[in-house]
């Protein structure tokens, strides 16, 4: 029998670091960055999921710094987008979020997306392999990769990602990449994982009331359920203890299945889902 799933559960990632299930994301929250990621730690949230481009590392780090949380308590991501993509440039960026995040070093750092194109993506790749052995990074990985893009590691003999972070929920499943990084080691994290608000599905609705929950609860508890890392995100403090609170419930086989029929591959998409890049 499994362990029952808990907000302090932690997947081992490929480097030997521990990565809370639940995240907390941040995209598009400049200005009450600080107060909801404290509202987010005081509602036992471990784990924030920042970017270069979302401009809120420095409000990031200064939530840390205000919770008075031990920093090996709290696990913090960032991720370098292809305009920044480029060896000597990488080196800098990850210097650059280190300062505005004030927090010593980088629990996971990502590659945001693959437009850069192969040439970029791998010189951005041994890069982040740098900085890692230097200490400024203690895990690597990327963000919106399909399986070619993570094939270009493996043919190249880099070492495997320890996560790819892809638009993941019931409407948009992307089982051929889910499929590649689970036979690979790789974890993956699910963004958009309430399908950004958009609860037009009448199952949302059926399943919140038969478990006396919110559309949103049901949602992350099944991606916690398919073995996936959600990043729930909100401004509002009521929500975001919502969000967290997916722990006394569990859905049914029956109900999973009912969620995973709702599979519309591309066309589900809420946001952008660039696993096609060349």
């Amino acid at each position: 029998m499994s362990t029952p799933l808990t907000l302090q559960s932690t997947v081992r990632l490929n480097s030997g670091y521990e990565l809370p299930l639940l995240g907390f994301g941040v995209f598009q929250n400049v200005e009450a960055c600080t107060p909801a990621t404290l509202a987010a730690l005081a509602a036992g949230y471990r784990h924030i999921d920042s970017a270069v481009v979302y401009r809120n590392e420095a409000q990031v780090g200064r939530a840390l710094k205000q919770s008075r949380l031990k920093r090996g308590d709290v696990f913090v991501t960032s991720k370098i987008m292809s305009r920044d993509h480029g060896y000597e440039s990488t080196l800098r960026t990850v210097d650059e979020s280190l300062a505005r995040l004030g927090t010593g070093y980088i629990d996971l750092y990502l590659i945001h997306d693959p437009l850069s194109g192969p040439k970029k993506r791998l010189e951005t790749w041994r890069a982040l392999i740098a900085a890692k052995k230097e200490g400024k990074i203690r895990s690597i990985g990327v963000s919106n990769f399909g399986v070619k893009h993570l094939e270009e590691f493996k043919k190249h003999g880099l070492e495997t990602p320890s996560v790819n972070q892809i638009q993941l929920h019931p409407l948009l499943q992307q089982k051929e990449i889910v499929k590649y990084c689970k036979q690979n080691g790789i974890v993956v994290e699910a963004y958009c994982p309430i399908v950004r608000g958009q609860f037009t599905e009448p199952l949302f609705h059926e399943l919140a009331k038969k478990y006396n929950k919110n559309p949103a609860q049901v949602l992350i508890r099944w991606s916690l359920q398919k073995g996936y890392v959600p990043l729930p995100k909100s401004e509002r403090s009521d929500r975001i203890q919502a969000n967290a609170d997916v722990y006394d419930f569990e859905l049914s086989p029956e109900d999973m299945n009912k969620l995973d029929g709702l599979d519309k591959g591309p066309a589900g998409s809420v946001s952008w889902n660039p696993v096609d890049a060349p």
